[in-house]
This record gives structure tokens, C-alpha cells and sequence, in this order.
């Protein structure tokens, strides 16, 4: 398995997981801390102009669910 396709798999990972449980992956839950592991290193690449051009569009896609799934602080 190539870079690239580990890359698309992790992408997928994240994106089915999200869809499915209407939330982002949780640190805390040893499940869900690998996908949590990978979202965070790829934020950290994006933000540091890091990523790989073809995966950026991809990468767009996922923060745009990320906001749509963000936590909410439910005593304010």
C-alpha cells in the first residue's frame, strides 16, 4: 500500500465514521484514537502548508463536516 492510498483509506475512515455517528472522532475512546491521531496530523499539515496539493480539496471536504459536527458547549 502506497502513501497515497494509506492517505485516501485514513480520509475514508474519518468521513464514513462521522457520517455514521454524527460526530468527530474522540481521543479518549481507544476505538476512535487512531482516526483522531490521523485528523489531527493531517490539521497539523494543512496548517502548515504541508499537504499535498491533490489532497487538499479532500481535506476541505472533511474540515467542513468537522464544523458541521463540532462539539457544543450545552450549558451556555
Amino acid at each position: 500500500m502506497t502513501q497515497d492510498e494509506r492517505w485516501y483509506a485514513n480520509w475514508k475512515e474519518v468521513m464514513d465514521f462521522m457520517e455514521a455517528h454524527k460526530r468527530r472522532p474522540s481521543k479518549y475512546d481507544p476505538e476512535e484514537r487512531n482516526q483522531w491521531n490521523w485528523l489531527r496530523h493531517a490539521q497539523k499539515l494543512h496548517n502548515a502548508g504541508g499537504l499535498k496539493p491533490e489532497r487538499v480539496e479532500l481535506f476541505k471536504k472533511l474540515m467542513e463536516l468537522c464544523e458541521k459536527y463540532k462539539h457544543v458547549n450545552q450549558w451556555k
